[in-house]
């Protein structure tokens, strides 16, 4: 494996990607593999920081009737779950790991604050960040811009279901071309669904860049930092 390309990170998972082939809930045997995979990259001397959504608890207000702000709420109390069913997987595994949540909840998380998020960075432990951004109405998308932001990460690495970005969606149609590279432009402008508005205007403006890969399969968020995936890069650049 090469050398990492970057030196602190965020990872943003999705509430999914923790139900495994189930659907819904928390697989341990997949937390566990996501767990070993950030072991490596902390054996790697990178800092990591991680952002969960919760998916796999909670789909918002679809079909409940519920008005938006509650309906929100309940999917930040969700990611607070994800968020421990992590890091009970890492410390299995040795790593030293902090939540942090945006809605204070002292028994069992540490309140967001900026800077003792940074010194446990500095001290090789990972960071994940619960809770959104502790406001209804902004999606876990935008929680990790804004976390990534304020940490001072060097990019984002985006875990999906897909390897990459397409120009239309590739579970519906097979002719579906992946494309290496983008700007944060092209992804506005082609409206390509990657993260929302928001999340992609704060990484446009931090210069954050965005590495989109698939998190199905052995070893590919290593292979993401140390420039070896086959995704998609969204930068500044043309």
């Amino acid at each position: 494996m090469s050398e990492p390309k970057y030196k602190r990170v965020m990872l943003k998972l999705s509430g999914e990607s923790l139900a495994g082939t189930n659907g819904f809930g928390i697989d341990f045997s997949v937390a566990k593999r996501i767990a070993e995979e950030i072991k490596g990259l902390v054996d790697m001397g990178v800092e990591v920081g991680a952002v969960i959504g919760a998916g796999n608890i909670w789909r918002g207000r679809e079909g409940s009737g519920m008005d938006r702000v509650t309906a929100d709420n309940m999917g930040m109390l969700a990611t607070c779950i994800n968020a421990l069913a992590l890091q009970n997987s890492l410390e299995d595994l040795g790593i030293e790991t902090r939540v942090q949540s945006a809605i204070e909840m002292r028994e069992i998380a540490e309140p967001f604050i900026r800077r003792r998020a940074l010194r446990h960075l500095e001290k090789g432990r990972v960071v994940i960040f619960a809770a959104g951004s502790g406001n209804p109405y902004f999606t876990t998308d935008t929680a990790a811009a804004l976390r990534a932001a304020e940490i001072d990460a060097e990019c984002i690495l985006l875990a999906k279901k897909v390897d990459g970005v397409y120009d239309m969606d590739p579970n519906l149609y097979p002719e579906a071309k992946k494309l290496d590279r983008l700007t944060y432009r092209d992804v506005i402008e082609r409206d390509l669904k990657v993260m929302d508005i928001t999340a992609i205007t704060l990484c446009k403006d931090n210069a954050i860049p965005i590495i989109v890969f698939g998190l199905d399969g052995e070893g590919n968020i290593l292979k993401a930092i140390s420039g070896e995936s086959n995704g998609t890069i969204i930068d500044c650049k043309e």
